[in-house]
């Protein structure tokens, strides 16, 4: 990567050797100006059993629209780890653009995933990106982290072609790469005395 390349966000298909993008076109939207800038976004975290039905319908159906749909991938996206998560949901923030969920992630308490903190399932809609909107939503869930477990480290399993985007938000390599639903990924941890403003 050259050092004016923006890292890819994440919600988008890793990229296929050969392929300049992926199926259905750019993972950043479809040009300049494409989607809702990341300022015009309304975040709301709540423990999965208190998220309104609606608003959990849709960040469940986008998780599988990028995941299963997007990325060619079929494996079992309800874990069972969501029961105890802290859901993180971006609407946007317009009367004329609707409601929908446009971003979304979770944050796992330690001892779930990992022995540390840990934020996964980060993905936003395809007509939103590459304005920033990948990008805020890991800043906010790296905010809830660090209010809801304080000292600690947060760890993330990371798609590896994602290394520059996580690395520019203050995340480390800590693994080597392994395969996740065939899927190449690294485990990343950000340091509980890494910088909180990005």
């Amino acid at each position: 990567m050259q050092p004016d390349e923006t890292p890819a966000e994440p919600g988008g298909c890793p990229p296929v050797a050969g392929r300049a993008e992926p199926p259905g076109g750019n993972p950043r939207g479809s040009g300049p100006g494409a989607g809702i800038a990341a300022g015009r976004v309304r975040w709301l975290a709540m423990p999965f059993a208190e998220l309104p039905p609606l608003l959990l319908y849709q960040a469940l159906a986008l998780r599988s629209s990028v995941f299963v749909v997007e990325q060619h991938c079929v494996y079992q996206d309800l874990d069972g780890h969501d029961l105890d998560a802290l859901i993180i949901v971006g609407r946007q923030d317009s009367a004329h653009a609707g409601s929908g969920i446009v971003a979304t992630a979770r944050l796992l308490a330690p001892g779930t995933r990992f022995a540390d903190p840990s934020i996964g399932r980060v993905c936003t809609a395809a007509a939103h990106r590459g304005v920033g909107l990948g990008r805020a939503l890991v800043v906010e869930a790296i905010r809830h982290a660090r209010e809801r477990h304080p000292g600690q480290p947060i760890r993330i399993s990371a798609q590896a072609y994602l290394r520059a985007f996580y690395r520019q938000l203050g995340f480390e390599v800590d693994s080597e790469p392994y395969l996740e639903d065939g899927i190449a990924h690294l485990e990343m941890v950000r340091r509980w005395d890494t910088p909180a403003a990005i």
